[in-house]
């Protein structure tokens, strides 16, 4: 029986972890968080930061891991990719390309170079002409360390520096064009830099104006943009000479015009390949783990596609209080209910604390929309901080 190490133990790794298993591997989780759902409900987890590439290194060779699988966070990627430095393992970019595509601002130079969509980066000393801004960690995720920065607050400007500077791992920020539309997901498979596979996802933020809380499968996205989107991202597969496997970008829209905001080559997080899933009856997860245990990306049936109506929705708050219950303000259908806070605890705020994860059904268009804006609205259901 062949081992495997999967580096996450977070709710969202679960199914990587349930398709591994059942294929009949020997899979062991790895991560700092005892409390992790993975870490609770598995017997092979291992108690290790897994930054700690020495730890990490020393853990599969005693071991004799024979396949390691990133989980859903950047982070988690980029130790695979550095653990893989000796191409040990399969499916993973070299660390060189990982630590490229992860960074904000080596990204964006790359993609600037090859002439593609992204926000204009500024530094400290030429901003008088553009506002507003956005100032980021150059490599945190989930909208930690985000403020925008208008010209009327220009004060401001240190505090947002200082505050990404924080939660970035490597002390650094990105100062880039504030750009305005809709935000979108792109979720491609990959095999010899040609695009097997994709789907278009809305993704929407009501608890908090940097983490995405809401989303749908998009089924009738523009194609002549999705043909753009698809050419860039054969490209970029091309440049930097990337292995088979999944490339996730998002990007923002307006009208006809787009820019890339950030690529991962993880499984995105919240449970966004069970959206995929359920709104179209593609093996996503099965997709994103065969090039880690050195199978093709792509099997047969695995392209046919249906069409359900799904709402994936984060049961957040914008600011922290007392959890007690849920009462829903509408009839919903729901297809799956994943609690991850209890009656009693104190959650925080988005994006540091989580309540729920909602995967609601819709027998139509018309009323999938109506789940959405109701979500929007945040009056698709109340939290209540007692009991009654």
């Amino acid at each position: 029986m062949k081992n495997v190490l999967l580096v996450d133990t977070n709710f969202s790794a679960a199914p990587l972890y349930n398709y591994i298993n059942e294929k009949g591997f020997n899979v062991f989780v790895c991560g700092g968080n005892p409390f992790d759902y993975l870490a609770k409900a598995v017997n092979n987890y291992i108690k290790l930061d897994y930054s700690d590439i020495d730890n990490l290194f020393k853990i599969s060779k005693e071991l004799q891991i024979d396949y390691i699988v990133p989980g859903c966070n950047d982070l988690s990627y980029q130790v695979c990719a550095r653990l893989n430095k000796k191409k040990y393992f399969f499916g993973i970019d070299a660390p060189e390309t990982a630590q490229l595509i992860n960074n904000k601002k080596k990204f964006r130079k790359i993609a600037t170079n090859l002439g593609l969509p992204v926000p204009k980066i500024f530094s400290h000393d030429n901003l008088s002409a553009f506002w507003p801004v956005i100032v980021k960690p150059v490599d945190a995720y989930s909208g930690r360390g985000v403020t925008v920065v208008r010209e009327s607050e220009q004060e401001k400007l240190p505090s947002a520096i200082q505050k990404a500077e924080k939660f970035s791992r490597t002390g650094t920020c990105v100062i880039e064009e504030y750009v305005e539309g809709q935000l979108y997901s792109h979720s491609a498979f990959i095999a010899d830099r040609k695009i097997l596979a994709d789907f278009i996802v809305e993704e929407h933020s009501t608890a908090n104006s940097f983490v995405v809380d809401t989303s749908r499968v998009i089924y009738d996205f523009p194609k002549e943009i999705l043909l753009r989107i698809r050419k860039i991202i054969q490209l970029l597969a091309s440049k930097l000479n990337l292995v088979d496997g999944l490339i996730h970008t998002q990007f923002i829209k307006n009208e006809d015009v787009f820019w890339l905001i950030e690529i991962t080559r993880r499984c995105p997080g919240d449970l966004y390949s069970k959206l995929i899933e359920s709104s179209t009856a593609f093996p996503y997860v099965e997709s994103y783990v065969r090039p880690f245990l050195n199978q093709p990306v792509m099997f047969e049936n695995s392209i046919k596609q249906t069409q359900y109506y799904v709402l994936r929705h984060t049961i957040s708050q914008p600011s922290g209080n007392l959890f007690s219950s849920i009462r829903f303000n509408r009839s919903v259908e729901i297809e799956n209910l994943i609690f991850l806070a209890l009656s009693g605890d104190n959650v925080k705020e988005s994006p540091f604390g989580r309540i729920a994860l909602l995967f609601a059904k819709a027998n139509s268009e018309e009323e999938l929309c109506g789940l959405m804006d109701s979500a929007l609205k945040r009056e698709l259901y109340k939290i209540n901080s007692n009991i009654f």
